[in-house]
Formats: C-alpha cells, sequence, structure tokens
C-alpha cells in the first residue's frame, strides 16, 4: 500500500489537490481510498472516500470509556455523561484524525490519500502516536502488568493502591492502535505532499514544513505549486501576478527536488471533469524518507558521528539534551524525543555542529561499556 499525506498552508487547496490526486490514480485503475473532513469538490467516482467526524469519534470513545471505567466511577459516585451533553474538546480532531487513518489503512487500498489540515497541525497529530506511546511506556510500564498476584503485597509495601486491571488493559489497547497507526506513518510507502499557492508567505510556511517533516523522518516527495496563473497575458496589473508566482515557483524549484505544477482554471473545481483537467496523479514512488545514518571514525578521532539531515534549521533554534538512552532535540518550532541507536547508547556525547543542513552529533565509546578490543 502506498499512502500519500497531503498538507501545506492553509488555504492553499490542499483538498483539492488531494482529491485531484486520488480521482486520477482510481480512474487508472487503482483501488483508492481518500480520507478527509472537508467538503469535496467533486463526487469523485471509484474512490471510496472515508469522512473524519471528530465530534462523533469523541463521543464514542469517552462513552466507551465511561463504560470500561463503571466500577470505578460508581465507587467514586461520579455522574455519568450522555452522548447529548459531549462537546467535543481540543485535540479531538488529532484523535479522529488517527483513528480513522488506521481503520482506512486496515482496508489496504493501493493507494490512500489523506486531506490533512494545516501543515503546523498536521505535523503536531503525525507526531503524537510515538510520543502518546512514549508517555503510556512512562506511567503504565508493562511489566508492572505482569505482576499481578504481587499488587497486594506492593500496595501494602508502598501505602497507595495499584492502578486496576481495566487501566492496563485500556493502556494496552491504546497502545495497540496507535503502534498500527505509527507503522503507517513510519511506513516506507508513505510520502508528505506540500499545496502550496507560490508566493513570499508561502515559502517561509514551506521551508518551516520541511523542516518538521525531516524532525519527524518523515518523506516529502513533492511540491504542488497551485493555482499557477497563465504565463502570457495582455492585461498588465495580470502580468505583475504572473511575475511574482514565476519569481516565487523558480524559488522553490531551487529549494525542492521536486515541484509540480498545477494550473489556475479561472474558477473553483466543479466537478470531476474539472479535478482530471488539473493533472495532479500519485506519480511515481516518492524520495525515500531522510536516514539518521551512524558513520563510523573510530579508527581516525575515536568518535561516532551520528548524522541527522535536518534541511533549514539554524544554530539559534537548535537545542540538545541527552537523557539517558535518548534525544531531546529541539528545532525551531519542533521537538522530539528520539531513542539512540544500540551503539550510541554505550558512548558519551562529546560536542554537535551544524553543517549545511545536516547535524552532526559526535559519540565517544564509553570505556566501561564498550566492547573490549574494539
Amino acid at each position: 500500500m502506498r499512502t500519500v499525506l497531503v498538507t501545506g498552508p492553509g488555504g492553499a487547496g490542499r483538498t483539492t489537490v488531494a482529491a485531484a490526486t486520488a480521482l486520477a490514480a482510481a480512474r487508472s485503475g487503482s483501488r483508492v481510498t481518500l480520507l478527509t473532513s472537508d467538503r469535496l469538490p467533486g463526487e469523485l467516482a471509484a474512490v471510496t472516500v472515508r469522512r473524519i467526524d471528530s465530534a462523533a469519534h469523541f463521543r464514542a470513545e469517552l462513552l466507551a470509556f465511561q463504560d470500561r471505567a463503571g466500577a470505578a466511577l460508581d465507587l467514586l459516585g461520579a455522574s455519568r455523561l450522555d452522548a447529548e451533553e459531549l462537546t467535543e474538546l481540543p485535540g479531538a480532531e488529532q484523535l479522529a484524525l488517527l483513528s480513522a487513518l488506521r481503520e482506512a489503512a486496515a482496508d489496504e487500498p493501493d493507494l490512500l490519500v489523506v486531506d490533512l489540515p494545516p501543515a503546523d497541525r498536521a505535523l503536531a497529530a503525525l507526531a503524537l502516536p510515538e510520543q502518546l506511546r512514549r508517555y503510556l511506556r512512562r506511567l503504565l510500564p508493562p511489566e508492572r502488568q505482569a505482576a499481578r498476584s504481587l499488587r497486594p503485597v506492593l500496595a501494602q509495601l508502598a501505602g497507595v493502591p495499584m492502578p486496576a486491571q481495566w487501566l492496563y488493559e485500556t493502556a494496552a489497547r491504546w497502545d495497540l492502535e496507535l503502534a498500527a497507526v505509527q507503522a503507517v506513518v513510519e511506513d516506507p510507502g508513505t510520502t508528505v505532499r506540500l499545496v502550496a499557492e507560490p508566493g513570499p508567505a508561502a515559502a517561509e510556511a514551506l521551508r518551516t514544513a520541511r523542516l518538521g517533516i525531516a524532525v519527524q523522518r518523515l518523506a516529502l516527495d513533492a511540491v504542488v505549486a497551485n493555482r499557477l496563473l497563465p504565463a502570457e497575458t495582455p492585461d498588465p496589473w495580470l502580468a505583475g501576478l504572473v511575475a511574482q508566482q514565476r519569481k516565487h515557483l523558480d524559488e522553490l524549484a531551487g529549494e525542492f527536488p521536486v515541484v509540480r505544477e498545477v494550473a489556475h482554471l479561472g474558477r473553483d473545481p466543479r466537478g470531476d471533469d474539472d479535478l482530471e483537467r488539473l493533472g495532479t496523479g500519485p506519480g511515481p514512488d516518492g524520495a525515500p524518507a531522510p536516514q539518521w545514518n551512524i558513520e563510523d571514525r573510530l579508527a581516525e578521532d575515536d568518535v561516532l558521528v551520528w548524522r541527522l539531515p535536518l534541511p533549514g534549521a539554524v544554530k539559534d533554534g537548535l537545542s540538545l539534551v541527552r537523557r539517558g538512552d535518548e534525544l531531546l532535540l529541539t528545532v525551531g518550532p519542533f521537538r522530539r524525543i528520539a531513542p539512540l541507536p544500540s551503539a550510541l547508547r554505550r558512548c558519551t556525547v562529546t560536542g554537535a555542529g551544524l553543517h549545511d543542513g545536516v547535524l552532526e552529533i559526535r559519540f565517544a565509546p564509553d570505556p566501561e561499556l564498550w566492547p573490549r578490543g574494539r
């Protein structure tokens, strides 16, 4: 299965591009699913359209949680909430998106096109599975669940009640569901497609999104330059807009490996025929995700160098913290807690530097932990 995650600056037409991408693939004979929460500009014949309803998902999840925690709630004398009084809370949209993504991927279509929210919110949602699974492991370690027979003893020793079995079971279910979403996001067949209308504001937003994509180690397959005006026009005012678009389009072509051009139809697309005229299909398989490679310089400098591609990163917005077997990486507005590869866990950090968009972190082997003779 191939998955194309479509996002970009707000108002750039990403839903239209996602719909056109899905329709073009379906008309070429592929089995295609489009996941969206927005209104579509066409019927999308032969495309399976799945709607993301964050309000319905929030109600269903909260009511199910109430049922599973019923005994504890009754013990506390809690008054249960009814479906009619539930209003979704902030963050419900992201969780609904992840749930819908997991369910759509389970059907294993040839192509899954996901119409994501604007780039800042989309990147935050894509980072959630890894973050939430880490929180669950820290707060409810699975190995403590195995010691069920010891809980009464541990409760007496600690002086506090141990978590109930339903809590562990709920955490295990959440972890399983989050792992399925994380597997889709990190799959080699998953790529991100950025949609933007060329201009000064879009250029900066695309650079920020590209950095966030690199921090999450996702693959960027293309930038879609949307709503391009005709190159030749007798109207002087329109010619000025065309010149501005072309200037920024050339800049995008110089910064991004693949830029795909989509012409302006002169109106908002209406119907499948208009979507087909846009001429934006899934294209060839996207570029692979950036690799965080370890370079062996033990013979020359007695260090291992972990190389992290971070295009567009600047030193002023960069922060690194080693915490046990994890690296806390902050780059601009993005933050990620990444586990260290096994070889680097037996090393100490000796320095780091940013060179041509690549962060190089130097590790020296710890004599007490490094195998003898290496």
